[in-house]
């Protein structure tokens, strides 16, 4: 699994102790989305989109911090999210790409693409299915593929508190580093949760789990926003993959990242 957990915290506390570092740390964040809050769920169990929401949104992220002198490091942080609503479905696509370089050598590099589908049934019920395909180089794993389906529902729709949990069946290939291959039926099961506790702030909770006869993984993403004006806010995350039983040649089962934002919207 990666090292990222100790870079990410040491170059920001380096930065921020050393007199005249902030010269050699580039920070770049760029993150467009649509307004409607539905739309910053990370993709879990995400609530219904607003009646007037948009047939076609967007959201992408893109971090970069570089450290120089007595240590060389970089983080690059990158994710991407496509939504678009036709009748009773929704439809998202989704990618994320995180690599960590200390002099010349890489502690964390994660690939992930995915695809989800959600179907609208009457009155807070839904149907969804979505697809994701990973790649972890110091997990243990070559990649891994993963399909699964089943029903929500959205017990909680505002106005101060969105709460949408869901649950189902499903199917997981793993390819492991020495070229085995391992299928899986998964058990998954998710929450959504948003509170506007003030005008203009928000806390978001996630959470999922997927277990299978061999382990099971747990994903969270707790972040607090900050609105500074009309277009710009302040994002505070943090990020952690779990996997209970990792291959032997995973270098840890828990991935943590904690992350520091500027949200653009329009």
């Amino acid at each position: 699994m990666t090292n990222q957990e100790p870079n990410m915290p040491r170059l920001i506390a380096t930065a921020t102790q050393t007199p005249g570092l902030s010269a050699a740390v580039a920070v770049l964040c760029l993150l467009y989305t649509s307004l409607s809050p539905a739309q910053d769920s990370l993709f879990y169990a995400p609530p219904a989109p607003e009646d007037d929401a948009p047939e076609f949104t967007g959201q992408a992220e893109l971090g970069y911090t570089s450290l120089s002198g007595n240590t060389d490091s970089s983080t690059l942080l990158a994710k991407g999210r496509l939504t678009w609503l036709t009748g009773r479905w929704t439809h998202t696509l989704r990618g994320e790409t995180r690599k960590v370089e200390e002099n010349d050598n890489t502690s964390a590099e994660q690939y992930l693409l995915g695809g989800r589908e959600r179907y609208e049934l009457e009155g807070p019920h839904y149907l969804f299915g979505f697809t994701r395909w990973e790649k972890d180089r110091f997990s243990g794993y070559d990649y891994q593929f993963t399909t699964i389906a089943g029903y929500g529902r959205q017990l909680l729709a505002g106005p101060d508190h969105v709460l949408s949990l869901e649950a189902g069946p499903g199917y997981r290939h793993d390819e492991l580093e020495n070229g085995e291959g391992n299928d899986l039926a998964v058990g998954y099961g998710a929450l959504d949760y948003q509170w506007d506790f003030s005008e203009g702030s928000n806390f978001q909770q996630e959470l999922s789990v997927e277990g299978t006869h061999q382990n099971v993984t747990t994903r969270t993403f707790s972040a607090v926003t900050a609105q500074l004006n009309a277009h710009l806010a302040l994002r505070l995350s943090h990020e952690i993959k779990h996997n209970s039983q990792p291959p032997d040649g995973a270098e840890a089962n828990t991935d943590r990242t904690t992350a520091a934002s500027l949200l653009y919207r329009w």
